[in-house]
């Protein structure tokens, strides 16, 4: 029996592909040229891990001053670069909350720019609990974090039912005795939701 369901947030509930502003804000090309010479996703997941998002991003944009209004882009319009949405993930979430069944956030999320996506995205308030891996100094796909979360709630682990779009972050979970879905599609989603008996087709839509 599934006492809790657990959603990533990237790419399940908000798009996190940095790669669409960038092109619309400098260009195919130019983009290409800075992802090819930094590594923008490392930096994401030492923030993602503790350090701090505006201080980290400042650091590399001073050491790297050849991309420096580049990495401006990445601390200063956060809310552009995370998004839009995944509304049918969005239903769910708000489905599952409507019928008392607990739904925590388990995510990679750096705990300065975490706040930036709740202010544009209120559905992000709406979790019993919010283990945010930028609040945690631990992250996916460390076994640590996924005890850490155990120990948290309190709740068997088979009894956890966890959606993220990464093989690793899944494999983890499921060593762990956790149920698991991996994330591809928001129907996909709620058709595994439906098996486990958690909602019925009509508030999986």
């Amino acid at each position: 029996m599934i006492s809790a369901v657990l959603f990533d947030i990237g790419n399940v509930l908000i798009r996190w592909a940095p790669e669409v502003h960038y092109d619309r804000r400098i260009g195919p090309d130019r983009r290409r040229a800075f992802f090819a010479a930094f590594d923008v996703y490392d930096l994401m997941n030492r923030i993602d891990a503790g350090a701090h998002f505006h201080d980290t991003i400042s650091e590399a944009a001073e050491a790297t001053p050849d991309w420096a209004d580049e990495l401006a882009i990445l601390r200063d319009e956060w809310a552009d670069l995370a998004t839009p949405s995944i509304d049918h993930s969005v239903r769910l979430l708000k489905a599952l909350k409507s019928r008392g069944i607990p739904v925590f956030a388990l995510s990679n999320f750096g705990a300065e720019n975490f706040p930036l996506s709740v202010a544009v995205y209120p559905f992000l308030d709406l979790f019993d609990r919010r283990y945010i891996s930028g609040e945690m100094k631990l992250a996916k796909p460390d076994p640590a974090i996924y005890a850490a979360v155990e120990a948290d709630c309190g709740l068997a682990p088979q009894s956890l039912l966890f959606a993220d779009d990464r093989d690793d972050n899944i494999a983890t979970a499921a060593a762990r005795g956790w149920q698991t879905h991996l994330f591809t599609t928001p129907q996909g989603w709620a058709d595994c939701l439906v098996r486990h008996g958690l909602l019925t087709k009509e508030q999986a839509q």
